[in-house]
Parts: C-alpha cells; sequence; structure tokens
C-alpha cells in the first residue's frame, strides 16, 4: 500500500461518517452526538464525501488521522 497515493480523513471527518451512513442518523442528531452545529455538520460530511469518492475513483488509500482515539474498545497508544 506505500506505492498507493492517500486521501487523509479526519476523524471528525470519519466520525461525521460513521454516524450518519453508517448509524443512519440525521444530519442534526449526528451534529448533536458531535455536539457541533448542523451546518458545522454538513461542512464536514462534504469534505468527507469528497475525499472518499477521490479515492474510490483515483484509486487512493484512505488514511485516518488525528487525536487520541478508541479502536475497538482500545485507546490507540495504550500499553496494556
Amino acid at each position: 500500500m506505500s506505492k498507493l497515493k492517500s486521501v487523509y480523513l479526519a476523524l471528525d471527518e470519519f466520525d461525521a461518517i460513521r454516524l450518519a451512513c453508517l448509524g443512519g442518523l440525521k444530519h442534526i442528531d449526528a451534529a448533536k452526538k458531535m455536539k457541533i452545529s448542523r451546518p458545522a455538520f454538513s461542512r464536514i460530511m462534504s469534505s468527507a464525501h469528497s475525499k472518499i469518492a477521490d479515492s474510490l475513483v483515483n484509486i487512493k488509500a484512505i488514511r485516518i488521522e488525528g487525536g487520541c482515539c478508541r479502536i475497538g474498545g482500545r485507546r490507540k497508544n495504550d500499553n496494556n
């Protein structure tokens, strides 16, 4: 995968996609969960959709970056 160009999805973009697309929440409800305004949520979704479309059409890897997060119920940098 190192030879592929990449698209970088921020954690807020990833979370917005997760809530709205996978979770089926309406934008207003997903925005409340993220503690942001509905217009801010829409901007984040638009950016995420653009990046995901670019990665699909132009065969690019999707990399998720930014902040500390839990993956599979475990913090990313935990030693235990």
